[in-house]
């Protein structure tokens, strides 16, 4: 025991401080922060596979989920003297440093700072500038579902695997579907985007009813988002076997591909996830073995802008205007001018 209420915890051989272990963090279901860091020291090897040498982005609820929220980006001070950092640069041409886990022990102590959800950015902190994965987040809209997007993933599970990709899925722990696929670090971020912007246009192409690319909200309809903006400088995605700040205290789960159909979102919480990992471990572990190129997609993206005239598409409206890209201008309102 620690002083004031807090406890502290053995992860892994170091000693990490966890104070108010008592505080309410999910009223839904009455998790507490002990129940979160309980659930991060069950999953402690799966979390830090997606995580580990990865400048990290913190969401912390210090006041649980219906309290407010904020994205911190760079290290707090008091950072542990054993938790590295790297220095990324910001669209903005700003900098940060922000944190890079190691060890199990990272996880828990951003755990104790009210972090629930863990945003990984697709680099290591050796090589900031050169993706090591192509993350496609596959986004249900208005008037669709999971099951939506899970047959989504199995059509880009077949364009990938034409492009000698392979892909690892997982819940978002939301109505989404993430796909993976680990990369040599050999592109820069503007050309792993393109890939993404490749793929997405290629599955709208042949699932024209259920798929679309269209950044514009109002252009999108009924359809599953290929969200290719995920690619972007400074735009991550929660991490495997990151807590979401939904009442059932989802988690963003790995699938295996066999699984997801049948996958229902909230079958995967802060109570579930761990026995399944007792049982199976990480089932995305593997990843770590792989590492793929994009020579496929990108010869695929010159040939749609050499015979369809498809080039680059809108960033995100924070990011600096970018050379060929296409006007930022809403369709109803570049009309309405």
């Amino acid at each position: 025991m620690a002083g004031g209420g807090a406890v502290e915890l053995d992860v892994a051989g170091r000693t990490v401080r966890l104070s108010h272990p008592d505080k309410t963090y999910y009223p839904e279901r009455g998790f507490t922060k002990m129940d979160v860091a309980q659930y991060y020291l069950a999953v402690a090897d799966g979390v830090l596979r997606g995580l580990r040498d990865r400048p990290t982005t913190m969401q912390r609820f210090p006041d649980g989920v219906e309290g407010e929220f904020f994205y911190q980006k760079r290290a707090p001070k008091g950072l542990p003297d054993w938790l590295p950092t790297a220095r990324i640069a910001f669209p903005s041409g700003r900098f940060a440093d922000e944190m890079c886990p190691t060890e199990p022990a990272a996880v828990l102590w951003a755990a104790n700072l009210g972090c629930l959800t863990f945003h990984p950015w697709p680099v290591r902190r050796n090589d900031t500038e050169h993706p090591d994965e192509l993350r496609i987040d596959l986004d249900p809209q208005p008037g669709t579902d999971f099951a939506d997007a899970a047959r989504v993933a199995h059509a880009l599970r077949e364009l990938l695997t034409e492009h000698g990709l392979r892909g690892w899925p997982k819940t978002s722990g939301g109505r989404g579907v993430h796909v993976y696929v680990p990369l040599r670090p050999d592109w820069t971020f503007t050309e792993v985007r393109r890939a993404a912007i490749t793929v997405a246009r290629e599955l709208e192409r042949r699932m024209p009813e259920q798929v679309t690319s269209a950044w514009w909200k109002e252009e999108r309809g009924e359809k599953v988002f290929v969200d290719y903006n995920q690619m972007a400088r400074d735009r991550t995605i929660a991490s495997a076997y990151s807590l979401r700040a939904r009442p059932r205290a989802t988690v963003s789960t790995p699938l295996r591909w066999d699984e997801l159909s049948d996958a229902t979102p909230e079958d995967f919480d802060l109570r579930t996830v761990p026995p399944r990992f007792a049982e199976l471990g990480d089932v995305h572990a593997d990843m770590a073995d792989h590492a793929f190129g994009l020579e496929s997609v990108l010869e695929a993206a010159d040939r749609q802008e050499r015979d369809e005239g498809l080039g680059d598409m809108p960033y995100p409206p924070d990011h600096p205007k970018m050379p060929g890209e296409p006007s930022r201008v809403q369709p109803s309102r570049a009309r309405k001018r």
